[in-house]
């Protein structure tokens, strides 16, 4: 790094009676900091030995870097020094000391040391050059004690110059800051010292580098559409295979009066950071910054003279605490719907972020990331998890809730990533999936829908299982809806994806507990394993948990085997066919054979992708039934029964053989204890074709009313109360599940429901 790589972009600006060093530090490769940087140090001291009247100091770099006229002044006194010191040539040559007898033997070195000291460690390290200093006077003194008489004289002439130079730092106000902390000094490595000392206060210019404006010129436009007041354009680019994801929003577009108020703002929000203990609850503390910001921004208009509307003033509040306490155009990119992954690869700031679009699949963004934004955002996610972020701690999954939007959150760091720190966001829908809402995006067939919600009515033990991406957590989301809101739910994840505020809100009895990440060593949480045994102790509940991962492996078979089994036991594991979650569970987990035999049902979704390899769309691939009777190898021994298979040429799920046949024995022995099915097999098949039959008339009315929202989680639990109540009145009035009877009500009063909620939505 040279000065080259500064150049000559600053300006002496006049402000009231103060001169301001304006920096233009936009094409510099590095950030602008004096304290971290000996090279932005050294041109500095160089501007102020030539203007020394410089109050102030303002680097623009995406945001500005303003050190005051305190942290200004102390870099003078050192620039005043080193003008003084440079100016006298004498200290420089030692011509002085060079008539002296035998001054040869010492000169050379001499002069070495000199350079060293003035032209090098006083601009780049002046504590360092102050350490230096003392040293050379301590050995210097040394070898006075040794020295020939003849060589005397000349000695202490040069340890009257370096006392010279001793003395001039010695009463800066930058070596009094230091001196108590300067012990084991590093020269020209360690810059602590100076972190310590100046510390710019930070105005971020968010509109400046995080956009690439410019839309591609050579891009053909395949799409335009709007979320929450910003503009997306999707282009296809020649010779990139990923389409391209351009933002536009809101805060891109302000007004230069608009503007002016919210960089004024900032400037004086910056000086209200959070507290560590407000991060405890981000909701509070996002309304408590929302309402400062817009009283502020009220406040500058009518100073300014500046008309805003009510409208025009919660959006500037709303960016406000995007930029503040928020997490800048990452929390944009969340609010829109259509995506569902976002990537911000390291190192950052050498490429833009990329996104995973529910429409075009792989997309690469105008949004470029600074490293301060990472920094930023690292910092916020270690508070709000709880968790360590760190060298001896390189991973940390957590999650992130905004309003608007929920994700997953899994961050990367040195020495595991060894180019720095990395983020991945995993969006997650606004509200739950439903059994409807997959049966109409063709991931699972109405009849599968019917079997899995006869399981679950079951109380049966499932696993959800697939590779990553595959929809799995969002099966099993999808799946707690299918329990009778009657029944109390406990879930247990290392990371809250399932969405458990909807369904409290829906009126579900239900439980959240967080446990320790697998990938976090120590920490105050509660292991996983210990977690899902307390849930054991917790009462009566259907027990789910988010994903298996290590040691609650064995709590998790340990609840399925004493049966907490009441009810259901459900959770997710990666694996991408029954026998691969076996494998994952006995030779990885080291869960005992015996043990696995405790799950009753394996569905294992997947991506399925297009013979271009350019689209991909989720589907279940399996549905499988895990038998008792093998030993060692269900797959050798026949302990693996398929009840649906994928079939790939048709895009569908198909029945098996063995279901066909009546051999499915999950479902004979949930039979078993109901007195209506026992020892009947087309009355067991009769009862989960009528469940297909309750989610198809969903999806129906749906369509033909166009109310998408008769799939959300709120209406199909509703319906799915509807049909147990139904069920069980006709039991009670003819003595047995009329499958027709039962859909034929069920059809009356949806359609009586479904007027209900138009004319609530009209009103």
């Amino acid at each position: 790094m040279v000065f080259g790589q500064i150049g000559s972009g600053y300006q002496i600006q006049r402000e009231g009676t103060e001169e301001i060093l304006k920096v233009d530090a936009t094409s510099w490769d590095f950030v602008p900091s004096i304290e971290d940087n000996s090279v932005v140090m050294a041109w500095i001291i160089d501007r102020l030995s030539e203007t020394p009247s410089i109050a102030r100091i303002i680097f623009s770099q995406r945001r500005n870097y303003t050190y005051d006229t305190e942290q200004t002044g102390i870099l003078i006194e050192i620039a005043n020094i080193y003008k003084m010191l440079v100016s006298q040539k004498k200290n420089l040559s030692l011509y002085e000391l060079s008539v002296y007898k035998n001054s040869y033997r010492y000169i050379e070195r001499w002069r070495e040391q000199m350079q060293y000291l003035l032209l090098n460690l006083m601009k780049y390290d002046p504590i360092g050059a102050y350490v230096e200093v003392r040293r050379f006077i301590r050995d210097e003194r040394i070898k006075i004690k040794h020295a020939d008489l003849s060589d005397v004289e000349l000695i202490e002439s040069y340890l009257e110059i370096l006392n010279q130079i001793y003395n001039l730092l010695d009463n800066t106000t930058l070596i009094k800051l230091a001196k108590d902390k300067i012990a084991g000094y590093k020269v020209g490595e360690d810059r602590g010292l100076y972190s310590l000392i100046f510390s710019p206060a930070l105005s971020p210019d968010f509109m400046f580098t995080r956009l690439m404006a410019r839309h591609p010129l050579d891009g053909m436009e395949i799409d335009v559409y709007k979320f929450n007041n910003s503009e997306v354009y999707m282009y296809d680019v020649p010779g990139d295979i990923k389409h391209l994801y351009h933002l536009t929003p809101p805060e891109f577009r302000l007004t230069e009066d608009k503007y002016d108020l919210l960089d004024t703002a900032r400037n004086v929000l910056a000086g209200h950071k959070p507290k560590e203990e407000e991060f405890l609850d981000p909701e509070r503390m996002r309304r408590t910054f929302f309402n400062i910001g817009k009283d502020l921004v009220r406040e500058l208009a009518d100073r300014k003279n500046v008309s805003l509307n009510y409208e025009e003033l919660n959006e500037l509040a709303s960016i406000l605490v995007r930029y503040t306490v928020g997490f800048g155009l990452i929390e944009v990119l969340l609010q829109d719907k259509k995506i569902q992954d976002i990537n911000v690869n390291s190192p950052i700031g050498q490429s833009p972020v990329f996104i995973l679009h529910e429409d075009y699949d792989e997309c690469l963004t105008n949004i470029v990331p600074s490293m301060d934004d990472a920094d930023g955002w690292a910092t916020k996610f270690r508070l709000l998890s709880g968790r360590p972020l760190d060298e001896a701690n390189p991973v940390l999954d957590t999650e992130l809730s905004i309003p608007g939007a929920r994700s997953r959150v899994a961050i990367v760091q040195k020495p595991l990533n060894p180019y720095g720190i990395a983020f991945a966001f995993r969006r997650h829908r606004d509200e739950p999936w439903t059994y409807p809402l997959f049966i109409k995006n063709k991931m699972m067939s109405p009849l599968c829908a019917g079997l899995l919600s006869f399981l679950i009515d079951g109380s049966r033990s499932m696993l959800f299982a697939g590779t990553r991406s595959s929809g799995k957590t969002s099966l099993l989301g999808a799946s707690l809806l299918e329990i009778m809101r009657k029944y109390r739910i406990i879930s247990v994840e290392d990371t809250l994806e399932l969405d458990v505020d909807t369904m409290r809100k829906i009126g579900y009895n239900i439980q959240a507990l967080k446990v320790r990440s697998a990938l976090t060593k120590g920490g105050t949480e509660v292991p996983a394993d210990e977690g899902i045994r307390t849930s054991l102790r917790m009462g009566d509940s259907s027990l789910i948990v988010g994903e298996i991962r290590s040691q609650e492996a064995f709590a998790l078979f340990e609840a399925m085997r004493i049966g907490a089994l009441a009810n259901v036991v459900a959770g997710t594991i990666h694996g991408d066919s029954p026998y691969g979650v076996f494998d994952r569970v006995v030779n990885d987990l080291k869960v005992p054979r015996t043990s696995f035999k405790a799950i009753d049902v394996i569905v294992v979704s997947n991506p399925v992708k297009s013979s271009d390899g350019l689209h991909k769309w989720r589907r279940v691939m399996q549905v499988t039934e895990v038998r008792k009777h093998w030993e060692e190898d269900p797959l050798r021994e026949q302990g693996f029964v398929d009840i649906f298979t994928y079939d790939p040429k048709k895009d569908s799920l198909d029945v098996s053989q063995d279901l066909a046949n009546g051999e499915i024995e999950v479902l004979k022995k949930i039979a078993g204890n109901v007195k209506e099915w026992a020892g009947d097999w087309d009355a067991i098949i009769d009862n989960i074709n009528l469940r297909a039959n309750i989610k198809e008339k969903l999806i129906d009315y749906s369509d033909k009313a166009n109310m998408p929202d008769l799939l959300e989680a709120d209406f199909v639990v509703d319906a799915n109360d509807m049909f147990h109540i139904i069920s069980d009145n006709i039991k009670e009035e003819v003595g047995n599940l009329d499958s027709k009877r039962i859909l034929f009500e069920f059809d009356n009063l949806l359609k009586g429901k479904i007027r209900e909620r138009k004319f609530h939505q009209s009103g």
